[in-house]
């Protein structure tokens, strides 16, 4: 089983308007509404893929009560723990122009210390029968800043593996834990390393402790570094619409592949796929199946054999 974790679960609203324009007043004709934050979307993503998930993390008020229910009605297993606060609303405006999306995000309730004893305590109970946990998003306020660090070493302790995806001062506090795989983004791993040379960057969070660096390089595709080699997968062609769920979609295959032991460029090389058949989708946690199956067989997976592998 792969368990998620999603700290600061959302109810995901998505706004579709013809295009959208600064300062102006726009009629929205299609609304979808779900539960939502990243752990969740990587969730239906590996459900879709017939992969055994769970969803775990925390929630709570009314928008909690209709975010689990929502879970529910998708046929996800559901094991977010009850907290007092009311979960956050992300609205994502996406212009059928373009493709574009413009994303809003509340910070979140602020998560009380005993709720955060029970949480791990709860965890403890749920990695037992986890091979992967993964670890994703943004921290609500009130949350220690190692949080993620914490969940790590408790997964360790339980033969679990561990795929990391957040940024910031919660990513860096978790590296001296030892996740096996982090997954930031271009733009996260060089504000958090101040390079803009991305192998340099991963060569720098993989000496601060982490086993393997995935970075998401867009349109690109995958920069990964790792113990054995250094790799770069790019699709086979760029795709417009909406980028958001691609990244949790790469997350997905990430933790699918490190649940079977898939070799690294294998693992790559369904990552991409996966990521790019996300973008066409309007809302995030979907994927083109039939983009999906055709990229699989034509993402290039190359080993880059540069200076850093091995630190």
């Amino acid at each position: 089983m792969i368990l998620t974790v999603t700290l600061n679960a959302a109810l995901d609203v998505t706004y579709f308007v013809d295009r959208l324009v600064p300062r102006a007043s726009h009629r929205v004709d299609t609304v979808h509404e779900r539960a939502g934050g990243k752990g969740v979307n990587v969730s239906r993503v590996l459900a879709a893929l017939g992969r055994p998930t769970t969803v775990t993390g925390l929630a709570g008020g009314p928008t909690g009560t209709v975010l689990r229910a929502e879970l529910r009605a998708a046929g996800l297993r559901d094991e977010l723990l009850p907290i007092a606060g009311d979960s956050r609303r992300t609205v994502t405006v996406v212009s059928r122009e373009d493709g574009d999306a413009t994303v809003f995000n509340q910070s979140g309730p602020r998560v009380q210390p005993a709720d955060w004893a029970d949480f791990t305590a709860w965890y403890a109970q749920l990695i037992r029968h986890a091979a992967v946990v993964v670890l994703c998003g943004s921290l609500p306020p009130g949350l220690p800043p190692d949080a993620y660090g914490q969940l790590v070493t408790l997964a360790a302790a339980a033969g679990a593996a561990t795929v990391l995806d957040t940024s910031g001062p919660p990513l860096l506090a978790a590296l001296s834990a030892g996740p096996d795989v982090i997954k930031p983004n271009a733009a996260e791993l060089a504000a958090v390393t101040g390079h803009r040379d991305i192998a340099a960057a991963a060569a720098e969070l993989r000496a601060l402790g982490a086993r393997a660096v995935v970075v998401s390089c867009g349109p690109d595709g995958l920069y990964a570094l790792t113990p054995q080699a250094s790799w770069r997968a790019t699709p086979p062609e760029r795709l417009s619409g909406n980028p958001t769920g691609a990244g949790d979609a790469c997350v997905a295959a990430l933790a699918a592949g490190l649940a079977s032991g898939t070799p690294w460029p294998d693992t790559l090389r369904e990552a991409v796929a996966l990521s790019a058949a996300a973008v066409p989708c309007p809302v995030a946690g979907d994927f083109d199946a039939d983009l999906y199956h055709r990229f699989r067989t034509t993402v290039t997976v190359e080993d880059v054999h540069d200076a850093h592998t091995d630190r």
